[in-house]
């Protein structure tokens, strides 16, 4: 194996790093011919991850293929979920469905906990492969927060309003703070499995916080946040948070114990420089650019790498994750163009 390149982990740290790190959300999978084929044979995202030896080659093609300094286990946010009794399938197209959503004080009860080892096995061995045999960069196991995993148990699938989350959440506050802190204490369980096994660093994605305001987020979100990152320091591991369409929420990131803040395409880096932002920031080309002209694409990204630089610690990513018609050359050139021009501006 060739020498470990800890390029991001030392940027999420604030260390000196001598070129950007990349990495892209969803990089594993989606476009990738090889990951069509594996699909083809081996079933859904939920059959591959519950084969290992799949599940680890599909996590390591895109840093096979595009050079990128971190690979993301793949699986899904859901996954875990069944352990504490959440009947839940991954529908192509639509996304996690859930056939008995939680609706009630007694619902939320009824959850049970979560143990790693007996209930999801695969996902530590996976880890423990690819970690201990297979990759020469960090793997970043994640976790869904609890706001994004309750709004999945209570809509019964996406949503576009959250409406009967947020309506839980302020009617019922007693049981949506239970609620809370059972997901709090499956996702502190669950990462720190993952950190156990070999992940080197971690990222919760609180995708759909950002339905939130941040008076609604400091009460009913905040705490619970504290405390899971409060716990996860303790494992010794940069800790990612990220989100979608909540720019406005950067504030209340920054000020959790986590490492890196992550950022969607709206949040241009300089600006959240401005407004006191002053940990590693990891982000944030919008993913639609990649279908785009490659001058395009060049012109953004270099404006993303040149704020990123001038803030200090940047690791490169894209706003959200890759989508099936970005072609994977496209990925290539970019992680390429990201390592060489953040090279000569470090320089």
């Amino acid at each position: 194996m060739t020498k470990f390149n800890d390029t991001l982990l030392r940027a999420a740290r604030g260390e000196k790093i001598d070129h950007t790190p990349v990495w892209y959300m969803r990089q594993a999978g989606r476009s990738q011919p090889e990951y069509l084929k594996v699909k083809e044979e081996h079933g859904s995202l939920e059959d591959i991850v519950r084969k290992p030896e799949i599940c680890a080659y599909v996590t390591k093609l895109p840093v096979d293929q595009y050079n990128v300094d971190a690979a993301i286990l793949y699986k899904d946010i859901v996954t875990p979920l069944p352990a504490i009794g959440i009947d839940v399938k991954i529908k192509a197209g639509v996304g996690p469905v859930i056939s008995n959503p939680v609706r009630s004080v007694q619902d939320v009860h009824n959850l049970g906990e979560i143990s790693p080892e007996d209930d999801v096995p695969y996902v530590l061995e996976t880890i423990k492969m690819l970690t201990q045999e297979q990759l020469n960069v960090p793997l970043i196991g994640f976790a869904g927060a609890p706001f994004t995993l309750a709004s999945y148990m209570i809509e019964g699938g996406p949503s576009r309003t959250y409406n009967l989350t947020k309506s839980f959440m302020v009617s019922e506050p007693e049981a949506w703070f239970v609620l809370m802190d059972k997901l709090a204490d499956m996702t502190i369980t669950y990462v720190t499995a993952q950190v156990h096994a070999g992940a080197k660093a971690i990222q919760v994605f609180d995708s759909w916080v950002g339905a939130l305001s941040v008076s609604d987020y400091r009460i009913f979100v905040k705490p619970v946040m504290e405390r899971i990152f409060t716990e996860l320091r303790k494992l010794n591991v940069p800790l990612i948070t990220f989100g979608v369409g909540a720019s406005h929420l950067a504030n209340e990131w920054h000020d959790l114990p986590v490492d890196v803040v992550g950022l969607d395409w709206r949040l241009p880096i300089k600006e959240a420089g401005e407004r006191g932002l002053t940990k590693t920031l990891q982000g944030n080309l919008d993913p639609t650019l990649l279908i785009a002209d490659w001058n395009v694409i060049e012109e953004r990204a270099k404006a993303i790498i040149e704020q990123g630089v001038k803030h200090g610690s940047h690791i490169f990513n894209l706003g959200h994750g890759v989508f099936p018609d970005v072609k994977p050359a496209t990925l290539k050139k970019l992680t390429e163009l990201i390592h060489t021009y953040s090279a000569e501006l470090r320089k």
